[in-house]
């Protein structure tokens, strides 16, 4: 017995077409595609955390008064944390791109402000650039964090490399 859509009842349920947005190709990708992530406040748990993942215990990330002794108004988040709000998984794009990523090339970035636990953060990136290479095409972002007093946190950039129609 064949099971029907639900939703439009005309056709057999595949769990392959169950999308949460339209994948696109590289093709269909614009310069300026914004794709943001949710925005997140900070904790002291996060932090915690990642200085457990990434095994620095520098006293800056955790201890208080070292970190205001040293000119700190608190713990300062590590800068690596930050950066990791600015993945691609972190925001629509994967499901933008769907089966046509290949990899994801390389990252760079300037920690441009403290981050403290308590801050809420807002991360995106948007498609500056996009590089047509036969069969794959480079996928340019500027990846950005902002607080929530509106000051940019990071900036930095991000290269995905992605199958085009060609490929």
């Amino acid at each position: 017995m064949e099971t029907q859509s639900t939703l439009t009842g005309s056709k057999p349920f595949d769990s392959t077409d169950f999308l949460v947005v339209s994948a696109k190709t590289f093709e269909d990708l614009r310069i300026g595609d914004v794709f943001r992530a949710p925005s997140r406040t900070l904790t002291d748990a996060h932090a915690a955390a990642f200085q457990t993942v990434s095994c620095d215990n520098h006293p800056v990330h955790y201890d208080a008064e070292w970190a205001r002794k040293h000119g700190h108004t608190a713990p300062v988040v590590h800068g690596l944390q930050v950066l990791a709000f600015t993945a691609p998984g972190a925001t629509l794009f994967p499901h933008y791109i769907g089966e046509v990523f290949v990899n994801f090339s390389e990252v760079s970035c300037q920690f441009l402000k403290e981050v403290h636990a308590g801050d809420t953060l807002y991360p995106a990136l948007e498609i500056t650039d996009l590089i047509p290479q036969g069969g794959t095409g480079v996928v340019v972002t500027a990846a950005t964090v902002h607080n929530q007093h509106g000051d940019l946190v990071l900036s930095g950039q991000h290269k995905y490399i992605l199958r085009t129609k060609n490929a």
